[in-house]
């Protein structure tokens, strides 16, 4: 009895002391970690504080911060895996992988939060372009969701659960979904062309086919969006149009590419009337415009004889597109004043009638 009850203590003692070691070791990882984060985080502060006047880290400087991150997060891990080594605990293991996995996807996360805007800027100021602020939009709402849904996926992978059914189930909501909101789907497709295409941009002024009756139909683009593009035209209302329909019509811009445009205005007059004094008088009206150009000047063309008229042309180059309606208005209006001081008739359908007697 004696020699079963001093087996039993030494056990006992035998595993006191493999306690002790595991506990002064642990101990002694706790003690390193901090001795490195103090030291690490004093060379971080002198680095930073020496090259921070420099002009590639006065242009970057979220790079100390992440650096520092990154310093920070490798610690944690060393940290963790000796940890793990000592305790053999295998859903400890597990456990400590899969906060490596979140780890790692929030600093990757925050490097692209971080180098998104700065790409942002350099791209806006090359291109001049504000649809590029659309795309970088898209790519900061649906950066974090990818890769956190990757993350998880990873962790859920330790843990031994088999995510083939989730991404099978997944591809089979996605194509029942699709049939679903094939419109809603085929919207957002379209909206993605039109980002990539750029047929124009925010601020453009276009042609708006599906305008109300007896309202403008042109007007400025305000917003191009996922599923549909808005534009305010020129009575303040603002028309809201699927971005399918804007990709299965043609698209007339009046800004993109160049600020000059060419106005045609169809201004009829008797046969008997001076045609080059009628062109005389029509160029000198087109010139009181500011923004009517003067190089190449305005032009007149006889376009065709109609069955009261001779038809004229007169088409003029303007500078300012938004003037297009303006500019046809003014010379239409001084056009007719002109015409009356002159002397030359503005035609209108005439009918004689004959009335024959019979015996």
């Amino acid at each position: 009895m004696n020699k079963y009850l001093d087996t039993f203590k030494e056990q006992i003692l035998a595993h006191q002391e493999s306690i002790l070691v595991v506990m002064s070791q642990l101990l002694l990882i706790v003690v390193l970690f901090f001795v490195a984060w103090w030291i690490f985080n004093r060379v971080m502060k002198r680095v930073e504080k020496k090259f921070k006047d420099r002009p590639f880290f006065q242009k970057n400087e979220p790079f100390f911060l992440l650096f520092k991150k990154a310093g920070h997060y490798i610690l944690l891990i060393l940290a963790g895996m000796g940890f793990t080594r000592l305790i053999h605990i295998p859903l400890l293991g597990k456990i400590f992988y899969v906060l490596i996995i979140l780890l790692f996807a929030s600093f990757i996360n925050h490097i692209v939060s971080q180098l998104l805007p700065q790409m942002q800027n350099k791209v806006a100021v090359r291109t001049e372009n504000k649809v590029d602020d659309i795309v970088f939009d898209l790519l900061k709402r649906f950066s974090s969701v990818l890769i956190f849904v990757t993350a998880i996926l990873l962790a859920l992978d330790i843990f031994g659960v088999n995510i083939m059914p989730f991404i099978a189930g997944a591809g089979v909501a996605g194509i029942a979904i699709g049939f679903a909101a094939k419109d809603t789907l085929s919207n957002l497709i379209a909206g993605v062309l039109l980002i990539l295409d750029r047929p124009f941009e925010v601020g453009d002024r276009i042609e708006v086919w599906s305008a109300p009756r007896n309202s403008a139909t042109w007007g400025d683009v305000i917003d191009v969006g996922l599923r549909a593009t808005k534009i305010r035209t020129t009575d303040n209302i603002v028309i809201v149009i699927p971005n399918n329909e804007i990709m299965m019509r043609d698209i007339i811009n009046y800004t993109s590419g160049s600020e000059e445009i060419r106005v045609r205005i169809p201004i009829g007059i008797a046969y008997d009337a001076d045609v080059d004094k009628a062109k005389e008088i029509i160029n000198r009206v087109s010139l009181e415009l500011d923004w009517v150009m003067k190089d190449p000047p305005p032009k007149v063309v006889v376009k065709s004889f109609g069955e009261s008229a001779v038809d004229l042309e007169a088409r003029i180059w303007i500078s300012q597109p938004r003037k297009r309606m303006d500019t046809i208005s003014f010379v239409t209006d001084r056009v007719k004043t002109a015409f009356q001081n002159e002397g030359i008739e503005i035609p209108f359908p005439k009918r004689d009638i004959y009335i024959k007697e019979s015996k």
